[in-house]
């Protein structure tokens, strides 16, 4: 680059040059990071005459550097003298707009709609439009792929003959022989609708949207669909029967799931862009029928877009949760609930209830789970008295099922139901039953039992557990079967931190120094473990004088496990 060497204020800047040229990936991308750096210092027009042609000659690099390089790019436009100078920057772009890298000529398409905001009308014609002709008749389909971006961006600024020129582009790149080229244009195929003249738009683009959706490649059909949307809503009501309404179903039924997928996935947006009627005559039937789609993936988006349906349009296939399989329903599931605020209370309780008491038993955790984390959406319409004698006998069901597992998915989802349903009704209802668990014959109910009640205390307080489950679980210190006086302790463990100290020093201390009597030895060694594991939630005096002395005795147990584990209590607790 001239001069560089021979001006020492320039020093800094020769050296950035060398890193350009450096064998290092990582000197070349931190350099073309600091390139604002160099334009400053060289100023504008030495970044016109030299900088920038440098650049383009040397655009053979790795990804990430070309990646930053057109970033870069798109924010130099004050750097080489503002708008009056900004074609400056179209040669490096253009060379980065047919690389090989998807994401560093998607990064240069970005930049150049960027920069063509500031071009003036003039230079739009002289400069730009003569670049995107050049990418549109490329012979690498990279550069072909490139012009799809750039035709929306340039078509509302040129004159009517220029127009023309761009849109017989256009529609060669939409029955170009390359795939990559047709699915690139297809996806710029709405964009590219919204600048056109209505006139246009009804003689081009249906047509170009007609045959791109009929493409013998699915990856371009699915773009046609999207590009619906926005066709539709560009043309007035009469035309899209006859214009739009055949080819989008035709799309309804392609052979190709994943297109039939995105008419699913669109259906809201279509349902808008269409209107009322042509929704009710030809949508509905089509998304049915996407309802009751031979794949899986096609049925759960439809099932996704059910909510927001009306009560005639949505009943006929919500009933398809009955009989569809695992992957539908939980997608209908996490939105069914909330239908019931579209429904109002009399129809919820008649056509929703009973499959949300369906899908309460349903063998897919997923299932349940996404009904329980939004029954307070129905709670809402149908008032606790009505959802208690309707789903709680479900729950109670579950939660006394003979398989255990079935019960542990029940206590797993037991925090989740208090939360929705408030602490009165939970009291009334459900306490018993997650006492219950605690004495459960299965040690995994027992275990899953005494974690809940720690979630429990978490949700609703230190008051409530002093007053409803403490005396309970301290009850148990005194069953005859020592696996529930060990229950006692392992609820004391979970619970002492949520309760906090003095619930802890007055009300659960007690109980386990007592135990350390027990005649089993399994007891004796849990009150170690137990009184270690309070230890820290205690004072230092509840420490010195009621636990101390009690470990050391167990320390000189007649049982090895319980002189371990109280030993070891000893050496970790702050015992003087």
């Amino acid at each position: 680059m001239a001069g560089a060497d021979g001006d020492d204020s320039l020093y800094p800047i020769a050296v950035l040059i060398d890193e350009l040229r450096n064998e290092d990936v990582q000197l070349r991308l931190n350099s073309i990071k600091k390139l604002s750096t160099i334009a400053l210092a060289l100023g504008v027009e030495r970044t016109r005459t030299e900088l920038l042609p440098f650049l383009t000659d040397t655009i053979y690099d790795e990804d990430e550097v070309l990646l930053a390089l057109a970033e870069q790019l798109g924010n130099f436009t004050m750097l080489v003298g503002g708008p009056e100078y900004v074609h400056c920057l179209l040669p490096p772009l253009e060379s980065l707009a047919t690389v090989e890298e998807t994401v560093v000529r998607d990064k240069a398409v970005e930049s150049l709609r960027k920069i063509s905001q500031e071009h003036s009308p003039v230079d739009l014609e002289v400069h730009f439009e003569p670049l995107v002709k050049r990418l549109a008749s490329g012979d690498w389909f990279t550069s072909r792929t490139s012009a799809c971006g750039l035709f929306s961006v340039c078509y509302p600024r040129v004159s009517s003959t220029v127009k023309a020129e761009i849109r017989q582009h256009f529609r060669t790149l939409c029955s170009d022989d390359t795939p990559m080229v047709r699915r690139a244009a297809a996806s710029k195929l709405g964009e590219f609708a919204k600048v056109l003249e209505l006139d246009y738009v009804k003689s081009d683009i249906i047509s170009l949207f007609t045959a791109l959706a009929s493409d013998e490649q699915d990856s371009v059909r699915l773009l046609a669909v999207e590009a619906c949307v926005s066709i539709a809503t560009l043309l007035p009501q009469e035309d899209l029967e006859t214009l739009v309404m055949p080819t989008l179903r035709q799309a309804a039924e392609d052979k190709s799931w994943r297109v039939r997928y995105m008419v699913a996935d669109k259906f809201s947006e279509l349902q808008k862009a269409v209107g009322p009627e042509i929704t009710k005559n030809d949508l509905v039937p089509a998304f049915q029928n996407l309802l009751k789609d031979c794949e899986a993936e096609v049925r759960a988006a439809a099932a996704n877009k059910v909510k927001g349906k009306r009560l005639n349009i949505m009943l006929p296939f919500i009933r398809l949760i009955q009989y569809t399989n695992q992957h539908v329903k939980s997608a209908l599931a996490s939105v069914i609930m909330g239908l019931s605020t579209i429904l109002g209370k009399d129809n919820t309780i008649e056509h929703l209830l009973p499959l949300f008491l369906a899908q309460l038993k349903d063998e897919c955790p997923e299932v349940r789970l996404n009904i329980i984390s939004n029954l307070d959406c129905v709670n809402e319409v149908i008032g606790i008295r009505q959802l208690s004698q309707s789903l709680l006998p479900a729950i109670v069901e579950l939660a006394e099922d003979a398989k255990w597992r079935v019960r542990l998915a029940i206590i797993e989802y037991m925090p989740l139901l208090a939360g929705q349903l408030g602490v009165e009704f939970f009291d009334e209802k459900l306490n018993t039953l997650c006492m219950a668990w605690l004495i459960d014959h299965v040690y995994a109910i027992r275990e899953a039992a005494t974690c809940n009640l720690m979630k429990l205390v978490e949700k609703f307080g230190a008051e409530w557990a002093q007053n409803t489950i403490v005396p309970k679980v301290l009850g148990m210190a005194n069953d005859p079967n020592y696996l529930h006086r060990m229950t006692t302790l392992f609820c004391i463990n979970a619970l002492s931190e949520a309760c906090g100290q003095e619930i802890t020093t007055k009300q659960m201390l007690p109980v386990v120094l007592k135990m350390s009597n027990d005649q089993v030895a399994n007891v004796r060694f849990n009150v170690a473990k137990s009184l270690q594991k309070i230890g820290p939630v205690l004072d230092n005096n509840a420490l010195q004088t009621e636990v101390k002395p009690v470990l050391e005795k167990l320390a000189s147990d007649q049982d090895m496990d319980v002189k371990y584990f109280a030993q070891e209590a000893i050496s970790v607790l702050p015992l003087a």
